[in-house]
């Protein structure tokens, strides 16, 4: 139901968020994510020609109070509002009910299906125009605790691991350029295919995150190099006091390197070094049972991510229904192992957007 408390002294604006101030100093001043920074939907424009939007509720003091980012999406599957794609989590920046009424409000009013991703704001559960659709688990890690104490925290297999991969003379080391971003990319195509049957986002997604994050020291891409091959490799993003471990690859020849763990516990170091307070590991399917205990091993915090969705219209027809289905079966004969890999990087540069 809708709340009944008095609203009237608060009015909602619509920005783009990429360059807008109000954006900025709410972004800045909310328990913000990276997923809500400019820099990220910067990538998301430039990635996919997507022109994003934020709804700002702002006082009478004309300061921001509350925000949701968006992308209105039109392609082939119809119009949809999606806050934000591609993230992990995007919680609405609503801190009460009436707030976030009036944000949501304005979502609904083109009367198209609009999904969000909520996993620290449980306000927009509470709302019965969304039905949760799908749940998948986040990890976090506290990075507060001395070095000693986050190792210790560790389960006795990742400390093995990470041992084993030291011994074996695993060094990791930063990546310096936008050629050992693609030789990064190519490992991730590869694991995303032969482990998972999934296409892998284009690499001009890559390219932007180098150019938005890392060329400006907002993040760095970690290899773990082994006899002077690249063997794995993490990206992470930096977000005020928080560090975001995005994307992951691996050479699968190399796993009895453990190069995976040790990545983890160098960034830990780095992180710890570098003043920040938390490790966040992002997004899990919750029928992904190898990587949910590959991120449990380091400790930490586990919570619920919900994906929320409306239909002002009423739910998906039968057709609308089957077209997405074909989608997701192309896809996956795209990234079918008898496909050459080039082939497999030219669908997800066609495909993968029709999945936002």
């Amino acid at each position: 139901m809708k709340p009944t408390t008095e609203v009237d002294r608060l009015t909602v604006v619509s920005v783009d968020p990429r360059d807008d101030p109000l954006w900025r100093d709410l972004v800045e001043q909310a328990p913000s994510s990276v997923f809500h920074s400019p820099s990220w939907i910067r990538v998301l424009s430039d990635t996919y020609g997507w022109e994003p939007r934020a709804h700002i509720v702002v006082n009478d003091r004309s300061q921001p109070v509350a925000g949701v980012p968006f992308c209105r999406i039109l392609d082939v599957l119809g119009s949809r509002v999606v806050a934000l794609p591609f993230s992990d989590y995007c919680d609405p920046l609503a801190p009460d009910a009436e707030s976030w009424w009036l944000l949501s409000d304005r979502l609904l009013a083109d009367m198209c299906p609009v999904t969000l991703r909520c996993v620290h704001n449980d306000i927009p559960l509470v709302d019965n125009r969304f039905t949760v659709v799908k749940r998948a688990k986040w990890h976090g890690l506290d990075l507060r605790p001395s070095l000693e104490t986050l190792w210790r925290a560790m389960h006795s297999s990742a400390q093995r691991a990470i041992r084993k991969s030291q011994r074996d003379g695993v060094v990791v080391r930063v990546a310096e350029s936008e050629q050992e971003l693609r030789a990064f990319f190519d490992l991730h195509l590869t694991t995303r295919k032969y482990k998972y049957g999934l296409l892998a986002q284009p690499f001009a997604f890559f390219r932007h995150i180098w150019r938005q994050f890392l060329e400006s020291r907002q993040g760095f891409l970690l290899l773990a190099v082994h006899d002077d091959r690249i063997v794995a490799g993490d990206l992470f993003l930096q977000w005020k006091s928080a560090l975001y471990y995005k994307f992951n690859a691996s050479s699968h020849d190399d796993l009895p390197h453990r190069p995976n763990d040790l990545l983890i516990w160098e960034a830990i170091r780095h992180a710890k070094l570098h003043g920040f307070t938390s490790l966040d590991f992002g997004l899990s399917d919750s029928d992904q049972e190898g990587l949910l205990r590959y991120k449990r091993k380091f400790g930490g915090e586990e919570k619920t991510i919900s994906i929320l969705r409306c239909w002002p219209r009423g739910l998906p027809t039968p057709a609308e229904t089957e077209l997405r289905c074909l989608v997701t079966r192309l896809a996956e004969r795209f990234a079918d192992k008898l496909v050459p890999d080039s082939v497999t990087e030219r669908a997800g540069e066609d495909f993968y957007r029709l999945f936002a």
